[in-house]
């Protein structure tokens, strides 16, 4: 039968077992030997340690010791089995169940988790027992560490454990890296990608020199404690002052460095400063301090217009432009002028002012001309009215005075001046305000409009004139049959600027500066450079000059201004596009067949005054002349369909007094300067609100007070939001039927030229935009 051990396992499989690990340990014993005796020669000649044969037979016998002695606690245990029931094989164990191994490991969690008291005694019986275990386990790793058992695999674990720890480490830094690149990505898709923004560079120190230091960098402050402790000079001794620093700090320190001077001096001199001197000393000191403070305050409060022209200072100034609304850009300019006298315009022109009766200069008088004085070129905006003709003929007199006189062999280069405006009207009052401020200085001014005869202007021409003044076409033609050059021209006017662009003259604009020297241009880079050495030497230059007035400043004029202009000067009165403050603005709703009988009251509600009535077509012109005919009134009109010759007699009539109403279109809409009319009336709307600024801005001029009345329909939906708007900002009522129409709470869309847009035109850009 066969034998059965006592963990069941039969006693000849246990024996066939300790004879194959007896195999296997003679195996590795031989092998060992093996190495032993095939070991190189270099390893021969390496010493070798004399106690290593022995440590391996200590611990081979210490291995066989350990094997016996369980070799015979095994076989004693089987014994006293034999003795009882040898038939039957012993009964396993049985392992624990789910549930019970739950149990016991939750038992187990609640007994650690509980508190156990513990004696004084105790708890230094246990420290002592776990100092004991630590130093045993301590000397087991020296022990292994001496025999070389276990040391190796203890610093292989700790190589091991460090190498992990890094790679997870390094597994974190990826994924939290990933995560961020995750997150951008997802802000990036919602809230779109952060635009880079460019660095500007400022104009001044695009070309300025860097240092290969910074100032952070230097290093002689911490050699010399002079450098961190500057001394503060006392200028003359304690009483002088420095520009930009407090002047009561100044003189606080001054006094004290200055008595201090006095003191040491008198103290070398053997006689020192009594108590009663220094009393006086800092009486006198405060008496000087006092006196000037009440000289500042006094004249703090003077008002500027009551101090000299040196007393003036920054906020005086500031004043002055605020009170006049006067707003400048284009880097340094000159001070305005407050009154003629203090002008450096020549005698001539003052006695020509003096004589015509501009008792003191207009706001855009005051801030133009010294700057046209320093051959700027020069953008005006102003309000209709404001003095814009003399604000750039009294320049262009002083310009011409400086030139040589004008004889033959000069005019054959040309005339010295050129001014262009919109119609022949404005142009040919144009002509009479320039004889007007030269008429003591013997220049010529010819007049160059169309409906004249060209053959007359261009002997004119010829015989030699100074100054030039015309219609863009005009010009275009007397230039082309070569009755003149512009050869040496390079002063030009650009009067009612955006009304010319707006009536298609862009092109024989473009083209008659073209025709002008380009040598005369300033250099574009250097412009600004120039402008500054011409005001600070008080002088001109020999370069072009440009001005350019205009009530309004649209897209099309700035364009014009950025290619023939360079550094301007922007004068601005008021704001563009306003209408003057003088002028009181009256809109009546009516319809077409009652705008007759309110002509007839509202004229009879001015009858000492001349009036103007704008309208639309020539048609009209015709039949409104006819109904202030039949209410008695003499009258005169004025279009296009009328020769020049009519066209100026009836603007001779209206001047004169002899008609008391004049009818035209918006051919007289611009520059028509006629004194003492109070009243204009728009019969009919105009398409842009632009053109409605300059009709009534026929009234309201050089400081008189008028009254614009306008006749608003259904039809006028065209001007109803910009005509609103105006008002409103004006101060001006609003009827109640504009305000509540339909067109006048959307702005409508306009081209380039300032008319409306309708729906399949604005669609239709849309399409080639997009």
């Amino acid at each position: 039968t066969t034998q059965w051990r006592w963990d069941g396992m039969p006693r000849d499989d246990y024996r066939d077992r300790d004879r194959s690990r007896d195999a296997r340990r003679d195996d590795r014993r031989r092998d060992d030997r093996g190495r032993r005796d095939s070991r190189g020669d270099n390893d021969r000649r390496d010493p070798r340690d004399p106690h290593r044969d022995a440590r391996d037979r200590d611990r081979d016998r210490r291995a066989d010791q350990d094997m016996n002695r369980d070799r015979r606690a095994i076989d004693d245990r089987v014994g006293k089995a034999s003795d009882g029931d040898a038939s039957a094989p012993a009964k396993r164990a049985e392992p624990l169940s789910l549930e019970e191994l739950l149990m016991k490991r939750k038992e187990d969690a609640e007994a650690k988790a509980k508190p156990t008291f513990m004696s004084k005694k105790e708890r230094e019986e246990a420290a002592l027992k776990r100092l004991a275990e630590q130093r045993a386990a301590a000397q087991a790793r020296r022990d292994g560490a001496i025999n070389g058992v276990d040391a190796g695999d203890w610093a292989r674990e700790r190589r091991r454990e460090e190498e992990r720890k890094r790679e997870a480490e390094r597994r974190r830094l990826r994924d939290e890296k990933a995560r961020e690149a995750e997150l951008t990505q997802l802000k990036e898709a919602y809230m779109g990608a952060a635009k880079v923004k460019k660095k500007v560079v400022k104009a001044s120190d695009r070309f300025k020199f860097k240092f290969d230091w910074e100032s952070a960098e230097d290093t002689s402050r911490d050699l010399n404690p002079l450098y961190d402790k500057k001394h503060d000079a006392a200028l003359l001794f304690g009483r002088g002052l420095r520009a930009g620093v407090d002047r009561r700090e100044q003189k606080t320190q001054g006094a004290a460095h200055q008595m201090n001077l006095v003191s040491r001096s008198r103290a070398d001199a053997g006689d020192a400063m009594t108590k009663a001197e220094v009393r006086r000393w800092d009486s006198r000191r405060r008496d000087e301090d006092e006196a000037y403070e009440r000289a500042e305050r006094r004249m703090a409060s003077k008002h500027w217009s009551d101090k000299a022209l040196d007393e003036m200072n920054e906020r005086d100034w500031r004043i002055f432009r605020e009170d006049f609304n006067i707003t400048t850009k284009g880097g340094r300019l000159p001070l305005p002028m407050r009154s003629w006298e203090e002008s450096t315009i020549p005698e001539e022109v003052k006695r020509a002012i003096q004589k015509v009766g501009y008792a003191k200069p207009s706001p855009i008088q005051m801030s133009s001309i010294p700057i046209g004085l320093l051959k700027r070129d020069v953008i005006g905006i102003a309000e209709t009215g404001s003095g814009k003709t003399c604000a750039f003929v009294v320049p262009m007199l002083a310009y011409i005075q400086e030139l040589p006189p004008m004889t033959d062999e000069v005019a054959a280069c040309g005339p010295y001046a050129l001014v262009m405006a919109p119609t022949r009207e404005l142009a040919q009052q144009i002509e009479e305000e320039t004889v007007k401020f030269a008429q003591f200085m013997n220049y010529r001014v010819a007049s160059v409009v169309g409906g004249q005869s060209i053959e007359e202007q261009g002997f004119k021409l010829r015989r030699g004139c100074e100054i030039v003044i015309g219609t863009p076409g005009r010009i275009i033609d007397v230039l082309e049959r070569r009755y003149t050059v512009l050869q040496q021209c390079n002063y030009i006017v650009l009067d009612e600027a955006d009304r010319m662009i707006d009536m298609g003259f862009e092109p024989q604009v473009i083209s008659v500066m073209d025709s002008m020297s380009a040598e005369s241009l300033k250099p574009e880079e250097e412009a600004e450079k120039i402008d500054e050495q011409g005001l600070e030497a008080s002088l001109g230059t020999k370069y072009r000059m440009t001005y350019m007035f205009s009530a309004t400043m649209p897209p099309s004029v700035e364009k014009l201004a950025r290619k023939y202009m360079r550094n301007p000067a922007v004068v601005t009165i008021g704001s563009a596009g306003k209408t003057s403050d003088l002028i009181k603005q009256i809109v009546q709703w009516t319809t077409p067949n009652q705008k007759p009988a309110q002509l007839e009251l509202v004229l009879s509600q001015y009858p000492d005054t001349q009036a103007i009535i704008f309208v639309n077509t020539k048609r009209v012109v015709d039949h409104v002349s006819n109904l202030c005919f039949k209410m008695g009134y003499s009258v005169g009109a004025i279009h296009g369909g009328k020769s020049q010759d009519q066209r100026e007699e009836s603007l001779r009539g209206f001047k004169q007094g002899e008609y008391d109403i004049l009818v035209a279109t918006d051919v007289a809409g611009r520059g028509i300067d006629v004194k003492g009319i109070d009243l204009v009336v728009n019969y009919e709307m105009p398409l842009i609100i632009e053109n409605y600024t300059h009709r009534i801005g026929r009234t309201g001029r050089a400081g008189r007070q008028g009254t614009a009345v306008s006749f608003l329909t259904s039809e006028d939906t065209d001007v109803m939001y910009e005509l609103k708007e105006l008002l409103t900002n004006s101060g001006n009522h609003v009827p109640g039927e504009l305000a509540n129409h339909q067109a006048a709470k959307v702005k409508p869309m306009r081209d380039a030229k300032g008319n409306k847009m309708t729906r399949d035109q604005y669609m239709g850009m849309q399409d080639i935009i997009h």
